[in-house]
């Protein structure tokens, strides 16, 4: 369930002079699919409001469970792979835009799956002492 409140003294993520507070709720108290995709968006909203916060350790565990929720999620594939690479983890960073990879082949989304190849490639040669 999420709160928006207008400038609320409590803490969570702000946009616009908006406070986003969140529980976690599980999945299955969802009535149907439209509600859950909701859930999903907002968990990687939430994710890229903590990207921009620099709260990388947050945004992780957003992007995390939005793809737990919908793992053909290409975009939050991306995004957690660059807020792995961010965290210093580049191995869970590789498997991640790989698993992103995967995931934007089965959609047909050409342009995910192309940007995370690039990444992908960039993290490996770095990986192995070829540079970038």
């Amino acid at each position: 369930v999420y709160d928006l409140a207008p400038r609320a003294p409590l803490g969570g993520v702000t946009n616009s002079g908006w406070r986003l507070a969140y529980t976690n709720k599980p999945p299955e108290l969802f009535k149907n699919r439209e509600s859950e995709r909701k859930f999903t968006d907002m968990r990687f909203s939430l994710g890229l409001e903590y990207t921009k916060a620099e709260d990388t350790e947050k945004a992780i565990e957003h992007f995390r469970n939005a793809l737990a929720m919908d793992p053909a999620y290409s975009a939050a594939w991306r995004a957690l792979g660059k807020a792995l690479e961010r965290a210093g983890q580049a191995d869970a960073a590789l498997a991640a835009y790989r698993d992103g990879i995967a995931a934007a082949q089965k959609k047909g989304d050409k342009q995910a799956e192309k940007e995370m190849t690039v990444f992908a490639r960039r993290l490996s040669r770095a990986g192995t002492g070829h540079g970038r």
